[in-house]
């Protein structure tokens, strides 16, 4: 198993080795040794989370003051990272991970808190993630997926999507007085 960082700080990519056989396959989904090791600090899981979506469905970014362990167990997302720190030397990038199943990869994704993530569905989907701190809803926020800002490249620009996250702000709406938006 290893645990390396991804390219915007506070991301962290858990992937392991598939064991298979005729009876199926066993894998480790992560080890908390190896991730705490990573993260140089011990992490707390405190809420599981699996939410099944439809081909086409896309959800996020969801932002939250909690760390988050992602996992596509069934289908195929392409699931998404966005920096919406903005005192982070990487404010506003994302980094992008095909997960699931092939040609999918069955890796987890260690988010840390206060950044962003967002995923879309190729097909039927089964999403993993486990949090550290229960669910709040007065506490979460989140950036329209279509920020140009971020200018992520969707599969699709008419996804399935909540009226939340149809109806989220863009970077330049939360932080207008950022240095990234500032008018020469």
């Amino acid at each position: 198993m290893t645990v390396s960082p991804g390219t915007i700080a506070g991301v962290f990519v858990v992937t392991s080795p598939k064991f298979e056989d005729r009876r199926g396959f066993f894998r480790e989904h992560y080890r908390y040794s190896e991730l705490a090791a990573a993260l140089g600090r011990e992490p707390r899981m405190r809420q599981g989370n699996h939410s099944r979506s439809c081909a086409g469905v896309l959800r996020g970014f969801h932002t939250e003051p909690w760390d988050k362990l992602l996992y596509v167990a069934r289908g195929t997302a392409l699931c998404v990272v966005a920096d919406t720190r903005p005192a982070s030397p990487t404010f506003a990038r994302h980094q992008s991970f095909l997960m699931g199943d092939p040609p999918g990869e069955h890796i987890r994704v260690f988010v840390s808190e206060g950044l962003s993530n967002a995923f879309y569905c190729f097909t039927e989907v089964d999403y993993l993630n486990d949090v550290s701190e229960e669910f709040s809803p007065e506490r979460r926020g989140g950036v329209l997926w279509s920020d140009e800002t971020l200018a992520v490249k969707w599969p699709s620009r008419s996804p399935i999507l909540s009226g939340v996250d149809a109806n989220l702000p863009t970077l330049r709406t939360l932080y207008p007085l950022h240095r990234r938006f500032a008018q020469k």
